[in-house]
């Protein structure tokens, strides 16, 4: 039973994304497929839906090509800008980007893996990341802020720890990402 558990979380974490961006294709060609049997642009189905496919395929290749250009970017800059200095919705919207910009993108922050001495008497450490090196505002000095990654999950936990509890890891930050969250189950790609 508790293999199966483990194969089950596995395939989940393999699953999930594959079926939310099936969900996302599947809900712009409905809509598109729709909107031409709607508007009676023919009476054949199969070319309604064809149409529809090929709406689909040229919207997400339009949005992607949007945006890549200087206009897009500086248009969602603004609206970042407004999004961020907005009551309520910047304590929403900010520490989300900013999550997301930790795992993916230009500005991966999780880039330091270490382990951490979490226990010194049963000698059990962790895998994390050091987010933080200075602490100085916050006025704490020969420590660092490391974010422990939870297995089968996106949450963590955050610690300030000694400096001399750290050791960095030679390793790749994604791989050991990947170690973490799989549960340890997971094989280093070739």
């Amino acid at each position: 039973m508790k293999q199966f558990l483990k194969y089950f979380i596995q395939g989940l974490i393999l699953f999930i994304p594959l079926i939310i961006t099936l969900a996302i294709l599947s809900k712009l060609f409905n809509f598109f497929a729709g909107l031409f049997s709607f508007i009676g642009f023919s009476d054949n189905t199969f070319l309604n839906t064809a149409l529809g496919l090929v709406v689909t395929l040229v919207f997400i290749s339009l949005v992607g090509l949007l945006a890549s250009s200087f206009v897009f970017k500086q248009f969602f800059n603004f609206l970042e800008d407004k999004l961020e200095h907005a009551p309520f919705i910047r304590h929403i919207y900010s520490p989300i980007k900013d999550f997301t910009n930790a795992f993916v993108g230009n500005k991966k922050r999780f880039n330091k893996p270490v382990l951490v001495l979490t226990n010194p008497a049963a000698e059990i450490e962790e895998v994390g990341f050091i987010t933080q090196e200075d602490l100085k505002d916050l006025h704490i000095v020969d420590k660092v802020s490391v974010y422990l990654p939870m297995s089968y999950s996106l949450s963590g936990r955050l610690v300030i720890v000694p400096i001399k509890n750290v050791k960095p890891l030679n390793a790749d930050p994604a791989d050991t990402m990947k170690f973490v969250v799989s549960g340890g189950v997971t094989e280093k790609d070739e």
